[in-house]
């Protein structure tokens, strides 16, 4: 009787080690399988992007600044708005991010961001604080 009760453990052993097998084995391949290097950043664009024009909105008064992308691909644009074109130290300012997708090297693609309400004696400068290029994305209905 003590032999039997032996030869059913070890094949309860044997059952869950393959039961164990069957569940983790695909979560193990899973994991080697997407472990596949980290695409590459997108390139930086700075001069393919510039700001065009910085005004108050008279509704609003906001801040909107034109942005421009020459070149080819999709740009994700930070654009930052100050009252003075050299800040000093430690002074932080506003920003806004603007998508302008589907440049082609042909035409260049124009945009618009918006910035904070902005008090009435100050004049504004509107700059480019970072931009981003993405290549192969084209604009809805283009291709």
């Amino acid at each position: 009787m003590g032999v039997s009760a032996l030869k059913w453990q070890g094949w309860l052993v044997g059952l869950l080690v393959l039961a164990g097998l069957l569940v983790f084995a695909p979560l193990g391949l899973y994991v080697w399988a997407s472990g596949e290097p980290a695409p590459q950043a997108p390139a930086t664009a700075a001069g393919s992007v510039r700001v065009t024009g910085c005004r108050i909105d008279p509704a609003s008064r906001r801040v909107v600044a034109g942005v421009e992308a020459t070149g080819q691909g999709s740009y994700v644009v930070t654009v930052e708005f100050r009252d003075q074109a050299d800040p000093g130290p430690g002074v932080r300012s506003a920003q806004a991010l603007v998508k302008i997708p589907g440049v082609t090297p042909t035409t260049p693609e124009r945009a618009e961001a918006i910035g904070p309400v902005w008090p009435p004696a100050t004049t504004p400068w509107c700059g480019v604080a970072h931009s981003t290029r993405t290549e192969g994305e084209t604009a809805p209905g283009t291709g």
